[in-house]
């Protein structure tokens, strides 16, 4: 509508801030709204489009999640002791947006520092499910996820260290990629865990995904580890055929606990790709029973490493102390919240002496066996199929008390980033209580374009994508 000129970037802009004056208060999406830059933002946008360039995101509201820095403008981590942190800095992945002429209607609400799996560890409240108000939209990417479901926004950026795009995405019924660790810069992001964090979209479908990845992928100076890799055209692989695609169905993810709806709606779901002309292999990844626990050593231990800078000295909040050592504890005891902190002591307990060798020496061992699992599948398969979350979205306040079991929430997600590889999650029904139901398709290292291929395919032949919640 753009291209055609049936509608102007300030009237799109002004849509998206009615829906959100709207739903908002229901939903929680946004830590901070940025609603005089959007204006702004939009009618450069439509200069641009008047003068003849567009781009595929000039003058498209993109929401974007508070732990990546934007100039300026308060970017908070939904932490306490970010609360009044203005960067001076933008991140790689917003300059490429701003460079597209993108529009920013705000930041959004998260799990703190990422550290979550249902947004309810914000430090400043929680966001809700747009499908059931009682529910969690799941995390970290909790608020991104809710905000792109209940049309707040076009589209949205979320990052996912062990499913923190793809598990909200699921449980909001919208379209979640991580790629490729090393695929998209992560310099402006703030870290939690380095080898592990990526930044990835979430889309109401899967173009605008393979759209979103085009733009924010690619090699950055400024991030040592992101790929010296030329960025295909993704949006290419939309529509092509999957007729003798071999889809691998690993065992070990089809397990006891798991909701029956989430495993009726996944095997329908292979039975489709059946009917596509893909053809399903049963494989084994022998080693994801493994996955939780190394996980939440290794991302312990990097965050413990990553969030000693937050001292009360440079920047963010700081307490007042009786001398310099207190000034710390309490900057730190009052600044952060309990998962936070929770995460931080199994981590530097994980790497002191004495205990190294035993948890993250031989984490890191088992991480390398969980690669191996997936390069050993990726011989036979082209793309690997699984249940995105065990479960649909649960209620505020049901796995509170007990981390173990919040942490289970990750278990079909983990690996993927364990391994380095691209995941992608996708509707794919939903429960007898309208609550919608994910599927994941798990691709080779820098092979997000036949994740494209297959996640299209089958979403073109459904219509999960199109069911909308009504707010």
């Amino acid at each position: 509508m753009l291209e055609k000129r049936e509608i102007s970037a300030a009237e799109i802009t002004a849509s998206v801030f009615a829906r959100i004056s709207c739903v908002e208060d229901s939903i929680k999406s946004f830590v901070t709204l940025t609603r005089d830059q959007a204006v702004h933002m939009a009618e450069n946008a439509d200069a641009r489009i008047s003068s003849g360039s567009k781009e595929p995101l000039t003058g498209i509201p993109v929401a974007i999640k508070d732990n990546m820095c934007t100039e300026g403008i308060l970017t908070t981590c939904s932490s306490k002791i970010l609360k009044s942190f203005i960067p001076p800095y933008e991140s790689t992945v917003t300059s490429k947006l701003l460079e597209q002429g993108y529009v920013l209607p705000g930041k959004t609400n998260l799990d703190e520092f990422a550290m979550g799996s249902s947004t309810e560890n914000s430090g400043f409240f929680t966001t809700r499910n747009p499908w059931d108000t009682e529910r969690i939209p799941g995390g970290s990417s909790g608020g991104s996820a809710a905000a792109v479901a209940a049309d707040e926004c076009i589209a949205a950026l979320g990052s996912d260290t062990g499913g923190s795009i793809r598990q909200p995405a699921a449980l909001c019924g919208v379209v979640g990629m991580k790629p490729t660790y090393g695929r998209v810069s992560r310099y402006g992001l703030v870290a939690f865990a380095s080898s592990l964090d990526q930044i990835g979209p979430i889309t109401k479908n899967v173009r605008d995904t393979a759209v979103l990845l085009n733009i924010i992928a690619g090699r950055d100076p400024l991030d040592s580890t992101s790929a010296p890799l030329n960025v295909p055209d993704f949006t290419a692989a939309v529509g092509r055929e999957i007729k003798g695609m071999k889809i691998g169905i690993p065992k070990e993810y089809f397990i006891d606990g798991m909701d029956p709806e989430v495993e009726s709606a996944v095997r329908t779901a292979i039975k489709q790709y059946e009917a596509l002309g893909a053809i399903p292999v049963e494989i084994s990844l022998p080693h994801s029973g493994y996955a939780v626990a190394t996980y939440y050593v290794l991302a312990t231990s990097e965050a413990s490493s990553n969030l000693a800078r937050y001292d009360g000295v440079k920047y963010g909040f700081r307490s007042e102390g009786k001398d310099l050592i207190d000034m710390y504890m309490q900057s730190r005891a009052q600044g952060f919240g309990a998962e936070v902190k929770r995460r931080i002591m199994l981590g530097t307990y994980t790497l002191s002496s004495g205990y190294y060798d035993a948890y993250y020496k031989k984490a890191q061992q088992v991480r390398t066996l969980i690669k191996g699992d997936f390069e050993q599948a990726f011989r036979t398969v082209d793309v690997i199929l699984t249940p995105t979350t065990p479960t649909a979205a649960f209620k505020m306040g049901e796995k509170t008390a007990d981390p173990l079991q919040m942490y289970l929430a990750d278990i079909f997600t983990i690996s993927v980033n364990l391994a380095g590889v691209p995941g992608i999650s996708i509707p794919c029904g939903f429960t007898s209580g309208n609550l919608p139901i994910g599927l994941q398709l798990i691709g080779k290292h820098f092979d997000e374009e036949t994740l494209v291929q297959a996640a299209y395919a089958y979403e073109q032949s459904t219509d999960w994508h199109k069911r909308r919640p009504s707010l």
